[in-house]
């Protein structure tokens, strides 16, 4: 035999080696390694899944009144892919059913465009769900409708009619509480997505509808409970030939809240009301909070945000004309939680602990002067009134700046100065970090804000984050606000160039200013009140809870929320009693006596505390006022705050002075607990009762 045929011979060998040695390979890849999961595909061709949904769980007041519950609807949906299969794309489908609807096509287009692709509105318009999903285009259709719908599908191929529940809102009361309830909307692929492959009964589906905003996300897996859930075998054209297996739906649990609807209403309106007074004197009032805390254990008893909406308006899915109205109407985001603010005045208390844990004598005499002079900068008191040698309570109750600068200055310099070294003394912030403001308190709702607390550290982070962009401003000198106001452009690039060379540096101007609540500093109304809660009861700061338990439908106690200690305030013994008696003397003969003339203070001693911020970027001030009652015996913290809302005396003070009245029942001055909004004259300590059947029982007391 040639060379050259043993030589082909060899090759021709290795050629069926390797061949052998592939086969084998992918024999044990097929068998071993993805043998199961063939085996899975294999076996869903021959079942299919028909899905039962769940009923979604109810949310009650602290009382068992319903605030969000369910209610059939005829819903008419559409197929995108159906659609996609017909002759124009499904527009002469779309164009019938815009008619039988009584809506143009283009709205119904809007609904059906998947979120992020081009020319789609912004959600929640715009499809966010499974793109193999039913698109809802159309809800509480008139039964005549949708059996036009239904008898005519040659006409309208992939459009379905059909019952499905839906959430409604009672409102007990007119009580709004959108921003608390939230709302659903459909499951998005990426939640989908993000369960993997799992097999769980409570596993999100395309179908699903899931929680958005307020309690419904944030107790979402608690409510939507589990679908039931029949397999069917079926054969390879589709035909079913029996029942693999099947299960009935769970219905989803209940959310209990600390939330009474009757309270929350009166809040709703004491809110609006402080709103519309401040804008009957000239300001612009343009949004708004208020909070009702209990001291005791943190329970959130009412919250209102202002401006609110119709929670009725996401059922279905909202219009693109709503969405843009709410969103020119800035009412989609919760200003108790997300909003965040100069505290003003209110944030003196947090001063006057600092000053109490560096030594000073809450009991000694200060100077209260018109002003307060560091190197060139004049620091003025409120209307430059100056009161010569005063108390340290009674420059709470006159709210006294020059006071609270000269203490803050003194810390300043024996901090260290301006000169300083890294870790230097603090109080105030330390002291506002004690209380937990500038970060997010933990309520059980979602998308907290978690504010600013100004300080030392927290200015040289601000520095390193934006040192780049104010160089390049000051060396680019506000050219196009210099040809509309060269001056203020020159003030602009001034204080630019500054804080491009060392705007880390922790000033006295800055120390004086974050005294009383101006400069960076900037919280929610929620931590605000909490803060005011600690105060009232000795130094302890709850996370506010606004769920009080989980319920089955059937009534049963599934999970009872205890309350959660955040922090103990470390402060001198004494100090939290001076704040209390200093805090009432505010109410009773000082800056926020005027809201209170001929309330029963005697009995119902009310501690509180007032502020305008100012906003230099518009000129205007938040008016603040922060409080708690009775002084003596603390039960309840009440804060209202309005943006460009004048002054916290006369435009939130009212609203606080109303409130209390509802929660310790004064009419014309009289305490009567038996006309309090709260059934008993005090929050509910016990869980209200649910039915057998899942209704739940509300107090007989309610009209």
């Amino acid at each position: 035999m040639s060379d050259r045929s043993q030589l082909r011979l060899v090759v021709l060998g290795v050629l069926i080696v390797s061949l052998i040695a592939t086969l084998v390979a992918r024999v044990f890849y097929l068998q071993l390694v993805v043998g199961e999961e063939y085996a899975a595909q294999a076996a869903s061709n021959t079942t299919r899944e028909v899905i039962t949904p769940a009923v979604r769980g109810l949310i009650l007041d602290q009382r068992g009144r319903p605030l969000v519950a369910n209610r059939t609807s005829l819903v008419v949906s559409v197929d995108r892919t159906a659609l996609a299969r017909e002759d124009d794309d499904g527009v002469g489908v779309l164009d019938r059913l815009a008619d039988a609807l009584g809506v143009s096509r283009e709205s119904i287009e809007q609904k059906l465009m998947p979120c992020g692709t081009e020319g789609a509105p912004p959600l929640p318009v715009c499809w966010d769900g499974s793109p193999y999903q039913p698109v809802p285009v159309a809800k509480d259709v008139a039964t005549e409708t949708a059996l036009t719908i239904m008898e005519r599908r040659a006409d309208f191929p992939g459009v379905t009619a059909q019952l499905e529940a839906v959430r409604e809102y009672p409102s007990p009361f007119e009580a709004n509480l959108a921003h608390v309830l939230g709302y659903v909307g459909p499951v998005t692929q990426e939640q989908l997505d993000a369960q993997g492959g799992s097999t769980d009964p409570a596993r999100l589906r395309s179908r699903d509808l899931v929680g958005r905003n307020g309690l419904e996300a944030q107790y979402d897996q608690e409510l939507r409970g589990i679908p039931g859930i029949t397999t069917l075998a079926v054969d390879q054209v589709g035909r079913v030939t029996g029942t693999v297996s099947e299960s009935d739906p769970v219905a989803g649990n209940y959310v209990v809240t600390n939330v009474d609807s009757h309270l929350q209403q009166v809040v709703e309106q004491a809110l609006a009301d402080s709103v519309q007074r401040a804008r009957d004197e000239g300001d612009v009032a343009d949004t708004g909070a208020a909070v009702v805390i209990d001291v005791r254990t943190g329970a959130v008893l009412a919250m209102a945000s202002y401006p609110s909406y119709d929670p009725q308006l996401w059922v279905g899915g909202i219009t693109t004309k709503d969405y843009e109205r709410l969103l020119a109407d800035r009412a989609l985001s919760s200003t108790v939680t997300q909003g965040t603010y100069a505290p003003g005045s209110t944030y003196k208390a947090v001063t006057t602990v600092a000053a109490a844990r560096e030594g000073y004598d809450l009991s000694a005499t200060y100077p209260c002067p018109a002003d307060y002079t560091v190197g060139s900068q004049r620091f003025r008191n409120f209307e430059s009134s100056g009161f010569g040698p005063i108390t340290l309570q009674r420059a709470l109750e006159v709210s006294c700046n020059t006071v609270f600068y000269r203490i803050a200055d003194e810390m300043w310099l024996k901090g260290g100065g301006l000169y300083a070294p890294q870790g230097a003394p603090d109080p105030i912030a330390e002291t506002a970090a004690a209380f937990r403001l500038g970060e997010a308190t933990g309520i059980d709702l979602p998308n907290e804000a978690a504010g600013l607390v100004s300080g030392r550290d927290e200015k040289l982070l601000v520095w390193e984050q934006r040192r780049e962009q104010w160089c390049s401003d000051a060396k680019e000198g506000f050219s196009q606000l210099r040809e509309e106001n060269p001056k203020l452009a020159e003030y602009y690039t001034a204080l630019a160039k500054e804080n491009c060379l060392d705007g880390f540096r922790w000033r006295n101007g800055d120390a004086i200013n974050a005294s009383i609540g101006q400069g960076d500093t900037a919280i929610t109304p929620l931590q605000l009140a909490m803060a005011y809660a600690a105060i009232a009861n000795g130094g302890t700061v709850y996370q506010p809870q606004v769920a009080k338990a989980i319920l089955s439908s059937r009534g049963e106690v599934v999970q009872q929320f205890d309350p959660v200690v955040r922090a103990e305030v470390p402060a001198p013994e004494g100090t939290f009693e001076f704040l209390r008696t200093a805090l009432a003397g505010v109410t009773a003969e000082g800056t926020g006596r005027i809201p209170f003339e001929g309330f029963p203070l005697d009995e119902i001693p009310v501690a509180s505390k007032t502020g305008s911020a100012q906003v230099f970027s518009d000129n205007s001030t938040t008016a603040w006022y922060a409080s708690f009652a009775p002084a003596d015996d603390p039960q309840y913290a009440v804060v209202i705050m309005v943006t460009r809302g004048g002054t916290g005396s006369l435009t939130a003070g009212p609203g606080v002075r109303t409130i209390y009245e509802a929660l310790f029942g004064v009419v014309d001055g009289v305490v009567d607990p038996a006309k309090s909004v709260l059934i008993g004259g005090a929050p509910s300590r016990t869980l209200p009762i649910v039915r057998p059947d899942g209704t739940p029982v509300t107090p007989e007391a309610d009209p």
